[in-house]
């Protein structure tokens, strides 16, 4: 058998502490390996991490800059930023080889970057509230700059790492990495009629120049991925059907 674990806090609209975000994120990593080694059916273990673990290394980064799966983010970058959540997940991260490795786990690390698409759920994700806020021309991104990809390439590549004898160590999930001008103009190519934002925050959580990420080692596993413009559709689509959009 095999263990999927996705936990980690992220929501803008709650105050919350660093500690309420990367105790549960750190503890709850630890606590699912945990179960794991105690269990002797458990094959490999499928840790959803999140681009965020990758991006903040430090290193300079520009329109030229590749991210891989040897990016690591730095805890204390992180830190002196105070962008909790990506730290929650790069220190969750960093516990869970060190503890893989100590105990003999098979494990493999996913690190999607804003998930987008058609979701099951009857509550919004940030990822999803994005995209809302943007169609709704009624706020301003929280982003400058997209590193994206579909919920089904997500759900795809934790089947495809634990049917994949092969599979090992990280894969960055990114279809597209662009700029918030980039987005703007594929929604409106689809929905020209709509009021679309076009302004970005005050703050820009991410605070991220222009950069790719690779998907050599996703495609390597089998992910075709679902193109930027399709996602997009799929998402707005979603959006209208559960009546979080009204045209």
């Amino acid at each position: 058998s095999v263990c999927l674990h996705f936990f980690s806090v992220f929501n803008l609209t709650l105050f919350l502490s660093q500690a309420e975000i990367i105790d549960p994120a750190v503890k709850g990593t630890l606590n699912v390996l945990k179960s794991c080694v105690k269990s002797a059916t458990v094959k490999r273990v499928i840790v959803t991490s999140s681009a965020a673990a990758l991006f903040f290394t430090g290193k300079p980064m520009n329109q030229d800059s590749v991210v891989d799966e040897t990016w690591f983010s730095d805890p204390m970058i992180c830190q002196e930023r105070k962008i909790w959540y990506q730290l929650s997940k790069t220190l969750a991260e960093i516990a869970a080889w060190d503890f893989a490795k100590e105990n003999g786990v098979d494990m493999v690390t996913i690190h999607p970057g804003l998930v987008i698409g058609p979701f099951l759920q009857p509550s919004l994700s940030f990822s999803v509230e994005v995209i809302l806020n943007l169609v709704n021309g009624n706020k301003s991104s929280p982003l400058s700059h997209f590193s994206v990809v579909d919920v089904r390439d997500v759900a795809e590549a934790h089947i495809k790492a634990f049917e994949t004898p092969s599979a090992s160590g990280r894969y960055c999930l990114v279809e597209s990495s662009v700029p918030l001008s980039q987005v703007l103009g594929i929604l409106h190519k689809l929905y020209p009629t709509l009021p679309l934002s076009d302004k970005c925050g005050e703050v820009d959580i991410m605070n991220l120049p222009g950069f790719g990420v690779s998907k050599e080692k996703a495609e390597g596993l089998g992910i075709k991925f679902i193109p930027l413009e399709e996602s997009l559709k799929d998402t707005v689509e979603c959006l209208k059907e559960k009546e979080f959009l009204l045209f």
